[in-house]
């Protein structure tokens, strides 16, 4: 029986969501099912042009993607989301497919490029890495909102003071930078660690990485 290779636990909080788009509708119904048995939601399309209409899923998800169909073709409507900064992850399928449209496909961030006919094992394989990608993509997204959301309750002189601790200045050179006294720094600096809940200072490293803070040439 085909299975679905094991995913974190945390992922199968929301249940994620595969989005087939293909015109042919036994093939469109028969992935649903396969999904369906591993306990994966499902949503279905029958050309590119109607899936447009249609929100992203809020959950990890991925798009199973035919290459030849009506109006706007597998590989156009990849480019378009990737022009539109649409991160869902793609497997494609196809069943006249070759090396050309395979490295395209791939070049422009195709999780998998599958011919039909595939095996089912081999489609659930490819659908679970997509989903992984998702995962972990959205995980990384809300951990730079939530910091962040930390970031902007810090004042700006502590803003300030961060983004030059960050860049490897000692106390007393950021003293120097900001005009004001050592001790001052480190009371700003204390306030700030504590703030961004930042145990040490490679914590706060990290964080000024993930927020790409830049140091302002005003200083």
């Amino acid at each position: 029986m085909p299975r679905l290779p094991s995913l974190p636990t945390e992922s199968l909080s929301a249940t994620p969501t595969v989005l087939v788009v293909d015109d042919d509708d036994s093939l469109r119904y028969a992935l649903s099912s396969l999904f369906r048995s591993v306990g994966l939601e499902t949503q279905l399309f029958a050309s590119a042009q109607e899936l447009l209409q249609r929100k992203l899923p809020e959950v990890p998800s991925c798009l199973v993607l035919d290459i030849r169909m009506p109006g706007l073709s597998g590989l156009d409507f990849q480019a378009q989301l990737a022009q539109n900064d649409a991160k869902i992850p793609v497997v494609i399928m196809t069943g006249h497919g070759d090396i050309s449209m395979s490295v395209r496909a791939m070049k422009a961030g195709a999780v998998d490029f599958l011919t039909k006919p595939f095996r089912d094992q081999d489609m659930l394989d490819a659908v679970a890495r997509a989903i992984e990608r998702d995962r972990l993509r959205r995980e990384s997204s809300k951990g730079i909102a939530d910091l962040r959301q930390l970031y902007e309750t810090l004042t700006a002189r502590e803003q300030d003071v961060m983004k030059l601790v960050a860049d490897g200045l000692m106390n007393k050179q950021v003293a120097a930078q900001l005009g004001l006294s050592e001790i001052t720094i480190k009371i700003h600096r204390g306030r700030l660690m504590k703030k961004m809940h930042a145990r040490s200072l490679a914590d706060l490293v990290r964080m000024a990485e993930a927020l790409a803070l830049r140091i302002s040439k005003n200083f």
